[in-house]
């Protein structure tokens, strides 16, 4: 699954008849069906990875597809299948499917979902996916709207390897930036953008990743889902 779409995003104008708008429906149909048909029939001693990676592909096209109430209850139950058997990439997944389908835990979800995403090494793109709908959440003139913009460009640093490493880069760069010229107004002076990450402490993660801890923890008032010490207890000693 792409999580990303790294290539310049255009904005996709109005169809311009209802046939427009029914072929692409037509085809999301086709492929939900195509993949319910798969998961239908994997054997019943098949890996439980491969079969929530299935559901959560379904899930996304139930979005697609405007069924959000359905991709709310799929998105739950993956991950909390997903979480119970300690597959973090499915439970991150799962989180991001009840994000997007915009119901009241929406952001509860969101808060979730980018705790494991940071925390576990699982697929960089997803962690950037996470981290970019966090930014979007935040008031732009707010200086949180940099923290999750830098943790991401950090787990790249950190995680990513190879052409993907390179993408992500240069797409963390561009949501950095977009982040300083709405915080700041700081556009294409590289001076005056390395003062601003200077002065909000955005190149220190020692300092940045508590700093994201405590606005997740704004996002989760009450009772999160699961026990984050418990979690970080069981991390590897590094």
């Amino acid at each position: 699954m792409k999580y990303l779409q790294l290539e310049n995003e255009s904005v996709q104008g109005e169809a311009e008849c209802a046939s427009d708008a029914i072929r692409p429906k037509q085809a999301e149909e086709a492929r939900l069906a195509q993949l319910e048909a798969e998961l239908a029939s994997l054997p019943a001693d098949a890996p439980l990875a491969q079969r929530l990676t299935l559901r959560n592909d379904i899930g996304y096209i139930l979005l697609d597809l405007e069924r959000n109430e359905d991709a709310w209850h799929l998105g739950h139950d993956s991950f909390r299948q997903a979480l119970a058997a300690e597959l973090w990439e499915q439970a991150v997944q799962g989180c991001d499917i009840v994000y997007q389908s915009e119901k009241n835990d929406a952001i509860k979800a969101l808060a979730h979902g980018v705790w494991l995403a940071v925390t576990y090494p699982i697929d960089p793109e997803l962690s950037v996916l996470m981290l970019k709908h966090l930014v979007e959440e935040t008031p732009p003139k707010a200086d949180a709207a940099a923290i999750p913009a830098a943790v991401a460009a950090y787990l790249v640093e950190l995680r990513a390897e190879g052409k993907k490493r390179e993408d992500l880069k240069f797409f963390t760069a561009g949501m950095l930036a977009e982040v300083a010229k709405k915080h700041s107004e700081v556009v294409d002076n590289k001076e005056i953008f390395d003062f601003w990450v200077e002065r909000l402490e955005l190149n220190d993660p020692a300092k940045l990743l508590p700093r994201l801890g405590k606005l997740l923890d704004v996002l989760v008032p009450d009772a999160w889902w699961y026990d984050r010490d418990l979690l970080r207890s069981r991390l590897p000693a590094d």
